[in-house]
Order: C-alpha cells, then structure tokens, then sequence
C-alpha cells in the first residue's frame, strides 16, 4: 500500500486541535511563571499566546492551501528549500521523540505513587507499550484515544475554571475561599511584584508548554476533509488559548495570592483546589495531569511518526519510513520514533543531570526555530499560491506580509533574551538547540550538494559518452 489513509473523524480532529494546546506543560510547569512573575504571568501568557495564534494563522494558510503529513516542513521544501525542509523536519521529530521520554517519566512517577509495587521504569515501559500498540493499530484507534484523552482534559479545565469563578465572585455554595478574590492580582507586591522584565523571563517559562498546537495540521493529512479541518482548527484556535490558558491561570492567580507557598510545594492547580477545601484534590489532580501526560505521549508518537513519514517520501530519511502497512500505518516510522523514546527513557534513568539533560535542553528551543521558519516560508508560500493556484487562499494571514514579519522579529527578540538568562537555563537551551540545529544543518547542506553532484554526474557521463562515439 501507498500513502496514509483518511482515518480521523472531524470529530476526532476537533479534539486534536483542542487537546493539542493543552499540554501537560500548562499543569506542571505553570507554577514556576508564576513565582517568577506573579500576576503578571497573565502577560507572559497572552504574549505567547498571540504569537502562538499569528504562527497558526500563516501555518492554517499553508496547510489549507496544501494538506500534508509533514505540514510546516514539506511548506518549508517547496518555500525555501530542500536544506529547510530536512532540517526543521529532523529538529521537529527529535524534539517530539525527547518529548515521549519526558512525559514517559512524569506518568511513571504519578502511576508509581498510586501503585508502587510496579518500579517507576515498569510503569515508563507500560506506557510506552500501550501507546505505541495504540498507534500501530490504525490512524483511527490513534485518534479515538485522543478523543477522549482531550475529552477528559477539557472537561476537566472546564469545570476548573467555573468552580473557580463561582468561587472568586463569592457565589459558590458550602465552600470557604477566604483567601479569593480579584484583590490578589494587585495586593501582594501589585501587578509585577518583580518588575517588568518579569514578564519576558514568564515567557521563556510557559512558551515551551505551548508546543502542539500545531498538531492538527499534520493530522488534517489524514482526515475526511482536510481543508475545512486546517480551516476549522485554525479559526478556533484564538477561544482556545484564551479560555484553557488564560482562563485556567487567571483562576489560579485570583483563588491565591501568586507567592502561596502551596503553589510551589504542591504546584498550581492543586494548591488552587486544595484551598477550596475539594476533598481529595491532589488525587483529582494527578489523575488529570496523567491524562494529560498520555494525551501528550500520544500525540507526541503519532507526530513524530508522521513527521518521520513525510521526510521518509521526500527522500530526507530512510524509505522504509514511507512505507504503510494495509490499514495506512507507517509501521517503520512509528517504530524508529518510539525505538529513540525508548532510549531517552533509558538514559532518564542512567544518566538524569548529564546526558537526559542534555537532550531535553538541546530540544527545549526547537518550538521558537520551527515557528520562525514558518513565517519565512509564509512569506514566501504566498506569492508561490498566489500565483498557481488563488483559489487555495482560503485561510489568508492577517495584515500580510507586515504582521509576518513582525512575528518572526519577536521570535528572534525571544531567543535572544534568552541567551541573557542564566538564572532559569535560558541560555543554556538556546546554545544547545542551536548546536543541535546547526549540526542538522551541515547535515542537510551536505545531503543537498552531494545529491546535486549525482544529479549532474549522469548528464555528464552521457555526453563524454557521445564525443567518443563521434
């Protein structure tokens, strides 16, 4: 068989779209945004977020024009270059591959707490295999999972918000919330208790757990209807982030004062519950955040798989890549992907400070260089479209080509705040990425010359062929 099959329901792409911004990141990282900036981390996230929803935006124009499993890196083939496509296809399947270890081990820890006779690295294997079995059945069983993983995730931040709210405005019944109220936003040092620059600091903080929304782009390839899902998911992505994000935190910040010591020990949503006095709500909790983690592990699998795929039919990885089997399941890619997750997971547990470390912080700034080379590959995929085919333009990026560039320029601003930031690795990342990135890099210039000069090696053997025979 050739080629993926049209497996996912829209109701299934939907629920990809959604879940895909809520990241296991939002849960267990939020707590250090917003010790760093206090309420302020409002502003972190809204700065983000509008970044996150002008990136969508070129990327729905993209991949509405032209659905593909590879999404942004076979836009970035045709816009800019064989070089481009490699390397941010490569950088964007070893950032998810990095991924599937970490949430791995943060679902191994939560799962060994409730059952600690099964050893922490029993559970990181259990996972691992159910999921990947999950995959390799069908594109549809992937997308079922996710269905209900992001189901139980948005359901779950849903309610969190309303019992939130209910509890801030004072109108919640039989719950003491002494502690809520807007006051909280301004009485504990104010706004930006730690200065402004606190909120580009909160950005270097939450931009990575925003990572994913870029996901039902690449599923849209295998959907009923691809255009109207990239459409959709590309239209609906501002109410997203404004309710699960913004939403989500305002709560948190509001329940309690920003320097809680709860929120620290306990992390953000559960120090929120606790102070409602919701019994249990730790266990809530942690049984939210695995969801989320095996939504995460999920989605991370099929779109590095999927990645894998699509570098595999470019002829930028190993055919066999390319390869489905007869219900369209790219067995090879999928293997590969979880094979490398395999041995992260094993070095999270042999070497944790050193070589673990080292592949998470040389990831951690792949998110910042795939959005930059969507707006240079936006900048030029619409004139490509404009002339081949205007009718395609059924997404068109606001302000073109203006905000475009506006974008890629906080991008850039972003990564060079970071190598300012020692105090939170900012720097370290940054480098490790761009060794990383560079390495790729050399890798893809390389591949391209060494192909170009078999390309003209067979013309020119053709003709010294004809002078002799003359």
């Amino acid at each position: 068989m050739t080629g993926l099959q049209a497996g996912l329901k829209n109701r299934h792409l939907s629920m990809i779209a959604i879940g895909g911004v809520i990241g296991a990141g939002l849960f267990v990282g939020s707590s250090s945004g917003i010790a760093t900036a206090g309420p302020g981390i409002l502003l972190s996230y809204a700065l983000v977020g509008t970044l996150v929803v002008l990136v969508m935006r070129m990327l729905g124009e993209m991949s509405a024009a032209n659905p593909n499993s590879g999404s942004f890196s076979a836009h970035a083939d045709r816009a800019l270059g064989r070089w481009a496509g490699f390397s941010i296809g490569w950088l964007y399947w070893f950032f998810w591959v990095v991924v599937l270890a970490v949430e791995a081990t943060a679902g191994a820890k939560i799962l060994e707490g409730w059952i600690p006779a099964v050893p922490q690295w029993g559970w990181a294997l259990i996972v691992m295999v159910v999921l990947t079995a999950t995959n390799l059945v069908s594109v549809g069983s992937y997308g079922e999972f996710e269905f209900w993983f992001a189901g139980i995730k948005v359901v779950a931040i849903g309610a969190f918000i309303v019992i939130g709210l209910l509890a801030v405005f004072g109108v919640l019944p039989g719950v003491d919330a002494d502690q809520a109220g807007l006051s909280n936003l301004t009485d504990h040092g104010g706004f930006l208790p730690n200065g402004p620059g606190a909120i580009l600091t909160g950005v270097l903080l939450v931009v990575f757990s925003f990572m994913g929304s870029e996901i039902a782009t690449l599923a849209a390839g295998e959907s009923e209807d691809p255009q109207r899902a990239v459409t959709k998911s590309t239209n609906s992505i501002i109410w997203r982030i404004a309710v699960f994000y913004l939403g989500s935190i305002f709560v948190v910040v509001t329940l309690l004062p920003w320097d809680a010591k709860s929120i620290q020990d306990d992390g953000s949503y559960v120090a929120a519950l606790d102070s409602l006095g919701i019994a249990h709500a730790g266990q809530i909790m942690n049984f939210i955040v695995l969801t989320s983690v095996l939504s995460c592990l999920n989605s991370g699998l099929y779109t590095a798989s999927r990645m894998a795929f699509s570098l595999g039919e470019r002829g930028d990885a190993p055919k066999a890549f390319a390869r489905v089997n007869s219900r369209g399941v790219p067995m090879a890619a999928i293997l590969a992907s979880v094979v490398f997750g395999f041995v992260a997971v094993f070095f999270n547990y042999l070497s944790p400070d050193k070589i673990f470390l080292f592949l998470v912080n040389s990831s951690g700034a792949v998110a910042l260089f795939v959005w930059l080379v969507i707006c240079f590959s936006q900048l030029r995929m619409r004139k490509i479209i404009q002339a081949e085919a205007p009718e395609k333009l059924v997404v068109r990026m606001w302000l073109y080509p203006y905000l475009t560039w506006a974008t890629a320029a906080l991008i850039v601003f972003v990564l060079g705040y970071m190598l300012t930031d020692t105090e939170h690795d900012g720097r370290e990342t940054v480098l490790l990425s761009l060794l990383v990135a560079a390495v790729v890099l050399v890798i893809a210039v390389v591949k391209e010359k060494a192909g170009r000069g078999r390309a003209g090696a067979a013309p020119a053997g053709e003709t010294t062929d004809k002078v002799s025979v003359g």
